[in-house]
C-alpha cells in the first residue's frame, strides 16, 4: 500500500457505497479499490491522467470509470451516504434535513493553477514617460 491510498478501514467502509463489481469473464478488469486508489493519486498531485503510475492500471480503463462513474452520479450517491453515515442519520437526505453544517462540513474541488512565469515578475504596470 503506498503513501495516500485507502486504508483497510477506509475501503470497508467505502465498499459498500460501490457498484458490483464486473464479472471475471473475459479481460478480467482491476478491481474498485486500485483504480479509486489511482483516482485519488490523480486528484492529490493534480497530474494528467497519462502520467498515473501503472500499478493503478491502465490510465485509459481508471480515466474511463471515473467518468463513467460521474456520468451516473455514483460519487455524488456516496458523498450522500457518507455524510449520512457519518452523522449518524439512517436517511440519505442528511443536507435537506438540515443536518449538515456547511460552514464546517464541505468538500473543495477547486484546483487553481498559476501560469510557469506568473512567479517573480514586476509588481505593477510601466509607467510610460511623455
Amino acid at each position: 500500500m503506498n503513501r495516500g491510498d485507502l486504508s483497510n478501514e477506509q475501503w470497508e467502509r467505502l465498499k459498500p457505497l460501490l457498484p458490483p463489481q464486473k464479472p471475471h469473464t473475459g479481460k478480467p478488469s482491476k478491481d474498485h479499490r486500485t483504480v479509486i486508489n489511482g483516482i485519488l493519486w490523480i486528484l492529490r498531485t493534480g497530474a494528467p491522467w497519462r502520467d498515473m503510475p501503472e500499478h493503478y492500471g491502465p490510465w485509459e480503463s481508471v480515466a474511463t470509470r471515473f467518468y463513467r462513474w460521474q456520468k451516473n452520479d455514483i460519487w455524488n450517491q456516496i458523498l450522500e451516504s457518507l455524510q449520512a453515515i457519518t452523522f449518524g442519520r439512517a436517511s440519505l437526505n442528511a443536507d435537506k434535513e438540515g443536518h449538515l453544517d456547511w460552514d464546517v462540513h464541505y468538500v473543495d474541488g477547486t484546483v487553481i493553477r498559476a501560469h510557469q512565469h506568473a512567479a517573480g515578475g514586476k509588481k505593477g504596470a510601466k509607467k510610460m514617460k511623455n
